[in-house]
């Protein structure tokens, strides 16, 4: 680390010294008090604040005395799976669309309230992501429908599925055609009852189409295997990785299995010395593009050359034959060789919606022999089946007034598809417009009936992500409103008796082997939740058949211009179908660390060009004009953005999702798959955007990151740790260890010592820790201008830093440092310090440790003077600054707990804190409290991994480890190489043997229960 020359810089605000950034990096709190400016403008001071508010200890003490009426209700009959305080556990489903993930759902009394991920999954392996875990939270949704509607008015069930039935009947014998639209469908049950009202209605066609498109996969494959399908990809066998676009860590077809796969190829240690390499090809710095080894940014316009660079550089040297149309990029010369020594243990992939490059990433795995090892075609995934001609097609009869009725499946192509308008404007000609939506979306309200869908977590289903692989849904909670399941509402208009439990057990029963009972087997299946069937079919031939002049001609035809276009999904919103969602919204963009929009990134070459101003955390508003469609965006300057680009995200400009969506942000689904040059028009407008990334600084002291390569690792595994050294005082003149000095005694942990590790090179900084603690831990939504306010409450961020040779300067010196920036990503909670500051400072005691290592939080007993806060090296405590939960000021934003339908996903476990409050990270205590008295009730101590905290227990790449540190048989003892080390009666500290393993700010002493592993790229020295 000593010998490191890199700069870090957590923002181009830190970059350019920004006046803001200054500013609030020498204060430890935002001075944006809830009290009204003077007569001057002049706000007042924290001090002022606190006289004024009359925060004296007496006033505080006995307002924490006075908690909200709540009535108890007792059970006359209680349920007999429902034990007060005890959680219950079912295996299920998450899939929207084509998004996958096994999950186990954890109910209290009956309610959802937490989702994990199901480790007997061969698929997920245990990982969600952000937009899994935030699912919760849709189902107390005060926007959904509470039952259904013709037109605008509320009606029964009875009366629409009357009406429905009456007129499907009229257009059947007049021959009319009718259309079933749909997303993406995994479930092969309803695929089934789609066929039955199809049987019914011989004129029905199903349209399938996916917001985000892989149709031009689908065709490259039939194309050059004859199989109309998406492969599976192993990546946890590929030695080397290239990826052209395609953000599989963040967005890209099924991220929470690439990223359980991707992990296991970056970790390091015992004895393993070796990990993949990574090149990236991409417009947009992408979550993918962030992790990589080697970053090229190109234009959208230039995948197709560089994809047939990349061909034509490995035909060289196995015999093929050479594309037209390749350009010449950095790295493909090196991507070549480095694939080329990794034949059959590589992988290549694309996120182009175009045939014709796909066809030559085909050609380039076959001629590395991934098929077969890395990538099976035999094992096809659903994930993405729609098909773009069709729903072309579709468009095109609607315009022509050619469908009598159609039937939208839990899909919203007015909002987002590209032809959104011709879908609205088309609608007016077709008789039967039915929609199964949960709310009264962009398409819904067209409908003359919306039958509203039950959420997944009262549904039952099933699905089938990969062929072979199966998974069931169960419901978790009885129906909350008078919904009906889709799938039972098609049923009923086909004339099918019965309800779609039995439907599906029935299906199960007649197409699943199985021995024995069946009952035996679906209770079995049920529990785990998850199937896997031997599949004994192969793919009649792996010969790659594809045309490569062809696709060469079609990949590389592509129109670009001066400026150019790249339109991308954040890991949190996606494609905005759950854009509804206040923890999604809120949950910072792992990439640019911005909040409750979208907006136009921009490179700091193309910002100086333009003369954008960025100051204060303001910028400038400006005009996107593309194709003829123009939307109005803030410019964001995003470090990695390739010259010649501007980036804008989907999922936002919502008209009709619910008060926490609509009017976030521009819908940009009109622009999607334009290709051409774009037109950038700035105004003098200024805008801020809700960015955290520069919150909290650590107030001057040297950079956190601790970093090396792995030529240099392989030599030395402490490569890369910074020891801070200081005069000793015992000997003078002599050096030790910082860390070794202390003004505490220390702590003696008798019984557990709990501690936490995280791997940063297996952290992709995907964010699922974050929302998966918010979902846990009873942690408010504060809205956009609360954040630009700097009073953000998550418990854990995830710190991003760039960092590049180029020193900032000038203009031209940050235009260097800021064109293509190494990213480091680095996960921050309450370290648990063993000496901790804040506790010395709090002059009530609220804040205190513990005898396993903890330090604790007394709710009750805090007064709010943030002492604790001030004296926290880390910035990782938060202070309410309202009633969050509990204040009208915040309805519009914290559906979570601003209504009596929200407050159901409340943790009952964990205090919600109040106003006056500090609170930050516990390592879950309650879950830990959980499950030692588990182990005491049999009279034993707690096994490894029996206890397990919310952000580690949802990484989908293993990067966190917990446990206890004073257990040797621990997985973290053993990953650290434990010792403990004694000093008279009382031990000092962990010694800790993994080379790898440091503590953030070491050299102030505080010892934190969190220890890091550095980060180490599989790079070549410059």
């Amino acid at each position: 680390m000593k010998d490191n020359k890199k700069t870090y810089w957590k923002g181009i605000e830190q970059l350019s010294n920004d006046p803001e950034f200054v500013k609030h990096a020498d204060k430890e709190f935002p001075e944006f008090l809830p009290i009204n400016q003077n007569d001057e403008g002049e706000g007042s001071s924290r001090r002022d604040f606190l006289k004024m508010m009359g925060f004296g200890i007496a006033a505080v003490s006995l307002a924490a005395c006075e908690a909200p009426i709540r009535k108890a209700i007792p059970y006359v009959n209680k349920p007999v799976d429902v034990d007060p305080g005890v959680p219950n556990y079912y295996a299920s489903t998450y899939a929207s669309g084509g998004d996958y993930c096994s999950i186990v759902v954890k109910t209290r009394e009956g309610r959802p309230i937490k989702i994990e991920g199901n480790k007997l999954s061969k698929i997920s392996q245990g990982g969600t992501n952000a937009q899994v875990e935030a699912s919760v939270l849709s189902l107390y949704d005060n926007e959904r429908l509470r039952g259904p509607k013709a037109g605008t008015e509320n009606t029964d069930w009875s009366t629409i599925d009357k009406e429905v039935i009456t007129k499907l009947g009229a257009i059947a014998a007049q021959g009319g055609q009718i259309r079933i639209v749909s997303n993406t469908i995994l479930s092969p049950t309803t695929k089934n009852v789609i066929e039955e009202f199809k049987a019914k209605y011989p004129n029905t066609e199903h349209v399938t189409y996916d917001a985000i498109s892989a149709s031009g996969m689908l065709k490259a494959n039939e194309a050059s295997f004859g199989v109309k399908a998406l492969p599976s990809y192993d990546f946890s066998k590929a030695d080397v990785i290239v990826s052209f676009a395609a953000d599989f860590l963040g967005t890209w077809i099924s991220p929470v299995e690439f990223t359980k796969q991707y992990s296991k190829t970056r970790k390091l240690g015992d004895g393993k010395k070796t990990m993949s390499r990574h090149y990236q090809f991409e417009s947009n710095l992408s979550l993918t593009g962030s992790n990589a080894d080697y970053r090229t940014p190109i234009k959208p316009s230039e995948e197709g050359k560089a994809v047939a660079a990349l061909y034509n550089a490995i035909a060289s040297k196995t015999g093929g034959s050479s594309v037209g149309g390749a350009g010449k990029f950095d790295h493909i010369d090196k991507a070549a060789a480095d694939l080329l020594k990794a034949k059959g243990k590589s992988i290549v992939v694309s996120g182009s919606n175009n045939a014709g490059i796909q066809t030559l990433v085909n050609g380039i795995n076959a001629m590395l022999a991934n098929y077969g090892a890395t990538i099976d075609l035999n094992k096809s995934a659903n994930y993405r089946q729609g098909d773009d001609e069709s729903m072309d097609k579709f468009v095109a009869d609607l315009k022509g007034g050619r469908v009598a009725g159609v039937i939208f499946l839990n899909c919203n192509p007015v909002y987002n598809h590209k032809a959104g308008a011709d879908i609205k404007a088309g609608l007016s000609k077709v008789s039967l417009k039915v929609s199964t939506s949960d709310r009264p979306d962009e398409t819904a309200i067209l409908a003359d009936y919306t039958a509203p869908d039950h959420h997944f977590l009262e549904s039952w289903n099933d699905a089938e992500p990969k062929k072979g692989s199966y998974s069931l849904s169960q419901p978790t909670i009885t129906p909350i409103f008078k919904t009906r399941q889709a799938q039972e509402s098609l049923m009923r208009w086909a004339g099918v008796e019965g309800d779609y439990y039995t439907y599906l057990r029935n299906y199960w029963k007649q197409n699943m082997a199985f021995s024995g009972s069946f009952d035996t087997f679906w209770d079995q299946t049920l529990y785990s939740g998850v199937l896997e069937v031997a599949s004994e079919e192969e793919v009649a031939s792996l010969e790659f058949a594809g045309d490569v002049n062809a696709a060469a001609s079609q990949a590389t035809s592509v129109k670009g211009g001066e400026l150019e276009l790249a339109i991308y999904q954040k890991v949190g919103i996606g494609d905005g179908s759950q854009a509804n969602n206040p923890w999604l919204q809120e949950m910072p963009d792992p990439v640019s660390k911005s909040t409750w929009d979208n907006y136009l990134t921009v490179s700091q070459a193309w910002a100086n060009a333009n003369g954008v101003t960025a100051f204060e955390g303001k910028s400038n508003m400006a005009t996107l004009t593309a194709g003829g469609v123009s939307v109005e965006l803030p410019i964001l300057i995003q470090p990695g953005q390739a010259p010649g680009t501007v980036g804008v995200a989907l999922g936002y400009g919502r008209t009709s999702a619910g008060k926490v969506a609509n009017g976030r942000g521009k819908d940009v689904f009109p622009l999607l798959g334009y290709t051409g040059a774009v037109t950038v028009a700035k105004s003098d407008e200024l805008y801020q955007i809700a960015q955290t990334q520069t919150h909290q600084t650590y107030m001057g002291r040297e950079t956190v990151v601790q970093e090396s390569i792995l030529s240099k690792y392989q030599k030395n595994p402490k490569a890369g740790r910074y020891e801070p050294m200081v005069s000793s005082w015992a000997e003078e003149g002599g050096k030790t260890n910082s860390g070794n000095l202390s003004l505490w005694e220390g702590h003696k942990y008798k019984n557990h010592h709990w501690g936490m590790v995280i791997d940063m090179n297996s952290c992709t900084g995907c964010s699922a820790c974050h929302v998966a603690c918010q979902s846990e831990n009873n942690i408010p939504v504060v809205g956009r201008q609360e954040v630009i306010n700097r009073r953000d409450m998550h418990w854990i961020r995830i710190d991003r830093y760039y960092s590049s040779d180029a020193q900032p300067g000038d203009l031209e010196a940050m235009e260097v440092a800021a064109a293509n920036p190494e990213v480091t990503f680095q996960p921050m909670m309450c370290q648990h310090c063993n000496n901790a500051p804040c506790e010395t400072v709090c002059p009530v005691a609220a804040t205190t440790h513990s005898t396993e290592g903890l330090n604790q939080m007394t709710y009750n007993r805090c007064i709010g003077t943030r002492y604790c806060a001030n004296n926290c090296p880390y910035k990782v405590r938060r202070f309410n600054w309202f009633k969050y939960h509990d204040n009208s000021q915040f309805e519009d934003v914290n559906t979570a707990m601003n209504n009596d339908l929200g407050k159901m996903v409340l943790n009952p476990d964990v205090t919600v804190r109040s106003r006056g409050v500090m609170e930050k990270c516990s390592l879950c205590i309650q879950r830990i409290q959980y499950g030692k008295l588990e182990a005491k009730k049999e009279n034993r101590r707690p096994k490894d991994g029996e206890i397990d905290i919310a952000c580690a227990s949802a990484c989908p790449a293993d990067a966190i480890m917990f446990g206890d540190m004073n257990d040797k048989d621990s997985r973290i003892s053993k990953l650290l190489k434990i010792k403990d080390t004694e000093k008279a009666d009382y031990i000092i500290e962990k010694e800790i043997g993994e080379p790898r393993a440091y503590h953030v700010l070491e050299e102030i002493g505080v010892k934190p229960n969190v220890t890091y592993l550095t980060k180490i790229r599989n790079k070549e020295e410059a």
